[in-house]
């Protein structure tokens, strides 16, 4: 009854809805716990040949905790004029497009929207310059600003030869491999500047164009990739992932493939789609997630509190290198001791230290989350020293209040679940 009383939708009411809606999806590209984060991508103008110029193009991830893994990124974009490639350092175009019309000396690439991957590690040396041939795999920036960038230089034919002359390209796409990130128009920067080896001499750019690219959940994924389960030593109940989390097990074209673990010949019929293949094929479960976190507050002491955290892998298809964890929790700023990962604060606001990233040891060997199955699996520990001020296991506070993993947003239990 209450239905009926309301007034017909106006035009300007319908446009506002829709509106509504466009901001809501747009936001997805906005961190809360990364505000700043994203993907630069420089290209430095360092000489001018006869018909073009030569330039060094770097990749420069400043994501706080979202990195680039096999198979690695793809960089594209369309020629304004009618440019080609004649030569490449440190990367490759994936086609050559149509060249026929050159004879004795053939371009790399003639394509109109060339697509660009990095070179593989054990790359020849003639063929590298710095910070090149890693297979496309990028570091977050906490984990590891050395290897959070990517390089390589292309001689650029048939385009501008001055400053004046030179039209910059257009419609960027980062690929890493698939969706998820959405590159602005090309910009004229300052130009950057070197150092010498000797650190006696700087010499900078002739010219310096600038494109940066951010990550969108909601672009990458249809649906959640990793879920959450909680328990207490205070409480006997287990709080699972929320039932169809990442999908469900009747909606395959949501899932991906479900496999139960007891199916005969599980190895061979897994091998035979390969790893790291895009569509996981995962373990079947409730939630259906390529990954479940697990937070099980431990034990209580007059002084500290204990949490363990276990991440699962239920992909059959992928294990994840130099994987992450993102986790936001009030008593970040009173961590005592972290055994079995290493680990870094993070501040996206400067007065808050809230937030802490988490990430595999070499020396403990679980940098890689192995694909699903018995060794599929990591563990740590984190000791947090109580603050009398805030401290409470009531109502939900000793869990997160958000956790990434790999910089995706993990669906959580709703608060009501919650092992009071």
């Amino acid at each position: 009854m209450g239905f009926s009383l309301l007034p017909k939708p106006t035009p300007c009411i319908l446009f506002l809805v829709l509106l509504s809606s466009t901001c809501f999806t747009s936001t997805d590209a906005y961190d809360p716990l990364d505000p700043n984060g994203n993907i630069t991508i420089k290209w430095d103008v360092l000489s001018w040949t006869p018909d073009g110029y030569v330039a060094v193009v770097t990749m420069n991830n400043f994501q706080r905790y979202r990195h680039i893994t096999s198979p690695g990124w793809s960089l594209g974009w369309t020629w304004a004029k009618r440019e080609i490639i004649w030569s490449m350092m440190g990367g490759q175009t994936t086609e050559q497009g149509d060249c026929s019309k050159f004879k004795g000396n053939i371009p790399h690439s003639c394509k109109k929207n060339p697509t660009v991957v990095d070179l593989l590690p054990g790359t020849p040396y003639n063929q590298q310059i710095a910070n090149c041939c890693k297979g496309g795999v990028l570091s977050s920036w906490v984990q590891d600003p050395s290897r959070a960038a990517a390089s390589f230089q292309v001689s650029v034919g048939m385009a501008g030869t001055s400053k004046g002359t030179v039209k910059l390209p257009k419609n960027f796409t980062l690929k890493t491999p698939g969706p998820g990130y959405t590159c602005g128009q090309a910009r004229i920067v300052r130009p950057t500047k070197f150092i010498t080896p000797d650190k006696r001499r700087t010499t900078q750019a002739l010219m310096t164009w600038q494109v940066v690219c951010t990550y969108s959940q909601f672009l990458a994924h249809k649906t959640p990739t990793c879920c959450l389960s909680l328990s207490s030593f205070h409480n006997n109940t287990i709080v699972p992932c929320p039932t169809c989390s990442c999908g469900c097990q009747l909606n395959s074209s949501q899932s991906g493939k479900c496999v139960s673990p007891g199916t005969p010949h599980l190895a061979s019929f897994v091998s035979g789609f390969g790893e790291n293949n895009l569509s996981p094929m995962v373990q079947c479960s409730n939630h259906m997630c390529p990954i479940r976190v697990h937070w099980h507050v431990k034990f209580d002491s007059e002084k500290y509190w204990h949490v363990k955290v276990t991440i699962t892998n239920f992909n059959y298809r992928m294990k994840y290198s130099d994987w992450n964890l993102a986790i936001q929790h009030p008593n970040f700023d009173h961590r005592t001791q972290v055994s079995g990962f290493n680990y870094k604060l993070i501040t996206p606001y400067a007065s808050i230290n809230d937030t802490a990233e988490l990430w595999g040891m070499k020396s403990q060997h679980n940098d890689v989350l192995n694909l699903a199955g018995p060794n599929g699996k990591v563990q740590g520990d984190i000791l947090f020293r109580k603050d009398k001020a805030t401290l409470s296991f009531d109502k939900g506070w000793a869990f997160p209040r958000r956790i990434y993993f790999n910089g995706d947003m993990c669906l959580m239990p709703p608060p009501s679940a919650y092992p009071f």
